[in-house]
């Protein structure tokens, strides 16, 4: 993730910035890996493919907390309020030209059409978000197609990442990838009203405040219990790949080990 920017002057702010590029969970890479590894595939592709869909997640986030007013990311100042919003703007720019040129460098034009189609997608539905759905508490329909697509747009190019040829794999995968996902913006969802910045490492409690249509607000047609919810999506996601046994079992091995945790803690702090 680093070598790619070592071409440019900006790489050296890199090692003032520890909230920045592999600083955060990587559960997206982390996916990629453990499936890609599974299907013995070949390594250097995996870590292009992993290297490239966390940078684009970086380059999102630091975007994000311009448009949120987002001054803690990470545990560490957010990168605008240290360089200023076109300073963020411009390296997550940069960050995504970088993220998609990993992938030209192992002859994966597969993966690369994989990702800027899916990067679009967490684009339209941050559009979404921002100029349709604002100002308006939304429909659970609502908000669980823009969870799908701002946060599972990006696990699902990661599943697929690790997948193989096999006849109906690589869609089986990438609709795993968005299940979980959309799991995983939904328990972000309800993280932010709990403003426990501790858990969190980042600031909390923007959605209310710029009015998103989120797991809170979206009370039509919601769950009686939105955390038994989240369970049925990733049970969900796992039985996607029920055709490859070995398969199935690193991706629940993935949930119980890596992610799993990670939103048994966000939830903890409701």
């Amino acid at each position: 993730m680093h070598n790619c920017l070592k071409d440019t002057n900006i790489s050296k702010l890199l090692p003032g910035n520890k909230n920045l590029l592999g600083q955060g969970k990587m559960l997206r890479s982390r996916l990629v890996l453990a499936l890609g590894n599974r299907n013995g595939l070949n390594e250097q592709e995996m870590v292009h493919a992993a290297a490239a869909v966390d940078i684009i997640h970086g380059a999102s986030l630091l975007h994000d907390d311009v448009i949120d007013g987002g001054i803690l990311r990470r545990g560490a100042p957010t990168f605008w309020k240290k360089y200023g919003t076109n300073g963020a703007i411009l390296f997550g720019d940069l960050l995504m030209f970088k993220a998609l040129a990993l992938l030209v460098q192992v002859d994966r034009t597969d993966l690369l059409q994989e990702l800027i189609d899916k990067t679009g997608e967490v684009c339209r539905s941050e559009v979404e978000q921002e100029l349709i759905l604002r100002g308006t508490p939304g429909t659970w329909e609502e908000c669980e197609q823009v969870a799908r697509f701002k946060t599972g747009s990006l696990f699902a190019f990661a599943a697929v990442a690790g997948g193989t040829d096999a006849p109906g794999q690589v869609d089986a995968l990438r609709e795993a990838g968005f299940i979980l996902g959309t799991a995983y913006q939904l328990v972000d969802d309800i993280l932010d009203v709990s403003c426990n910045e501790a858990i969190s490492g980042k600031t909390l409690g923007r959605d209310g405040e710029r009015g998103k249509t989120t797991a809170i607000t979206a009370t039509k047609n919601a769950p009686d219990n939105p955390v038994d919810y989240i369970d049925t999506l990733l049970e969900a996601s796992t039985a996607q790949l029920a055709e490859w046994p070995d398969l199935q079992a690193s991706w629940s091995n993935f949930l119980n080990v890596t992610m799993k945790p990670v939103l048994s803690k966000h939830l903890s702090a409701r």
